[in-house]
């Protein structure tokens, strides 16, 4: 099983009232939208990305407020977290216990703003934007928590990383230097130093592709 991951998502979190109860909700994903850069690369949630998690019923899912433990919000176990997707995104909704009554007061007052997911991913898949900039689609993940956060903190890239590594059959301090040195994309796009052009690496396996990028770096000493 890969190492748990974070995002945030900039959708606010809301209460959200009826006659019996005050919940709290929002977006803990949403699809199709790029995310802000996550240490050299850019990150896609694909559409069907929690099917899975969905058709086993959310197993063993949790809501924590700033994702700590000692802040369990509901869990849907106990039918105390909903969770929902839509054509937007992931969508939960908890139902906070009394003594968290500072959390609910906190996301009224606008302190808390920002959602959250944790997941550790099943399947993914790397390419370039538009713009040739490496992007990572998630295409099938295990959602472990949703959590409504006040400071959501830089994404930990290092799974990520492994990720392409293993994609591109690299070396993984090899892809760390170059995220460091923002050029994972020398993985996607190499230069013609002849022509000083900008040519794409043909279709081939990333294993291929990636050996093609390393053995040119190693033996080009401007590269």
């Amino acid at each position: 099983m890969t190492d748990t991951e974070r995002r945030f998502t900039k959708v606010p979190v809301e209460l959200r009232a009826s006659e019996k109860k005050t919940t709290i909700g929002g977006y803990a994903a949403v699809f199709n939208r790029q995310s802000s850069n996550l240490g050299g690369f850019v990150e896609v949630v694909d559409a069907a990305a929690f099917n899975a998690s969905r058709g086993d019923g959310w197993p063993d899912v949790i809501a924590r407020y700033n994702h700590d433990d000692n802040m369990l919000l509901g869990s849907t176990g106990s039918g105390t977290l909903r969770i929902m997707v839509d054509g937007t995104g992931l969508d939960y909704e908890v139902d906070p216990p009394k003594a968290r009554a500072d959390i609910l007061e906190l996301v009224q007052r606008g302190d808390v703003r920002k959602s959250s997911f944790a997941f550790r991913t099943i399947e993914d898949e790397w390419g370039t934007t538009d713009q040739g900039f490496p992007m990572r689609t998630l295409l099938r993940v295990q959602l472990v928590d949703v959590a409504p956060v006040n400071t959501p903190a830089y994404p930990d890239s290092t799974a990520g990383l492994r990720s392409l590594a293993r994609h591109m059959g690299a070396d993984f301090e090899e892809v760390r230097k170059l995220a460091d040195e923002d050029e994972l994309r020398r993985f996607f796009v190499r230069t013609d130093r002849t022509t000083g052009k900008p040519k794409v690496q043909e279709k081939t396996s990333y294993g291929a592709a990636a050996r093609m990028q390393l053995l040119a770096r190693k033996s080009d000493p401007y590269a």
